[in-house]
């Protein structure tokens, strides 16, 4: 009875510890998800205009939109007439251009925006050329250096947090190990007598396999409400964080953050057990 009072505030440590490791490394997976999300939206938000010749007429401008939207990478597609353009660029500059000039100098487009996977030099120059083949379609632009310096950041960027999640995991795991361990350690006597006493390694380990499983369950559930608490916070701060939310991947986080709280206990406190099953009971001093 006086071991087993004593080896609960033991678990309770080790829970609480758990919890706040698979915290940490649930915040980064969350980062990683928004980051993931922000990018998408980043890359969807880059406009390719279709530029037509003057005096294209109206039913040969809707028969390209029409072609555009049945492309499979065309995310949306709309059409801007010259006057239509003339007013947002004298809106954007604060001046009446086609005052100032005394005549129209722009031309009715598309806009064009496509799908994130399509958002690259080699994907967008395809769509370029592509259009370009229709002898009404004077040019097409698009933002080049954005597109290039974006796609080369994100990869940096994706790069550096998958490096620190790797190292992080391992911290983590190393922590949890440590932690687990600590807390078997005042079982060992405990453990040890079972032994002495003739019990066997699978009636010895099954309960602190148990226990260890539990234990991890309700680590990750912990840090899952904390996860929970501190995105509900973020969001009430910075409403934009909703639109970018991916439910369906931030539910998989805290599936993974659980199993890998109870994965991590079971190993740790079964190689804990037999660790002390094998050592000399001398040795436990």
């Amino acid at each position: 009875m006086t071991t087993g009072k004593k080896s609960k505030p033991s678990y309770i440590y080790a829970i609480v510890g758990v919890s706040l490791v698979l915290f940490l490394i649930g915040i980064l997976g969350w980062l990683m998800i928004n980051g993931r999300a922000l990018t998408r939206a980043f890359k969807e938000d880059i406009e390719v205009s279709i530029d037509f010749h003057d005096q294209t007429r109206d039913a040969s401008v809707q028969a390209l939109k029409t072609i555009c939207d049945k492309q499979a990478w065309v995310r949306e597609a709309r059409i801007i007439s010259k006057e239509e353009a003339i007013k947002m660029q004298s809106a954007l500059e604060n001046e009446n251009i086609e005052a100032f000039l005394g005549s129209n100098p722009l031309f009715t487009s598309i806009a064009l925006k496509v799908q994130e996977a399509y958002v690259n030099k080699d994907s967008l120059a395809k769509i370029k050329e592509f259009f370009m083949q229709s002898n009404v379609v004077r040019d097409v632009n698009y933002p080049t250096l954005v597109v290039n310096s974006m796609n080369a950041n994100f990869r940096k960027i994706s790069i550096i947090l998958l490096v620190i999640a790797i190292v992080l995991f391992m911290v983590v795991a190393i922590l949890i190990d440590n932690t687990v361990r600590l807390a078997m350690f005042s079982n060992r006597f405990l453990i040890k007598t079972m032994q002495m006493v003739g019990a066997t390694r699978n009636f010895i380990t099954r309960p602190f396999d148990q226990r260890a499983l539990i234990n991890g369950c309700i680590s990750g559930v912990l840090a899952t409400i904390g996860i929970l608490l501190v995105k509900s916070f973020a969001e009430a701060q910075l409403p934009a964080l909703k639109t970018l939310h991916n439910n369906n991947l931030f539910i998989i986080l805290l599936i993974v953050m659980i199993l890998m709280g109870m994965t991590i206990t079971f190993l740790s406190t079964h190689r804990s057990v037999i660790k002390y099953l094998k050592t000399p009971i001398d040795d436990l001093y």
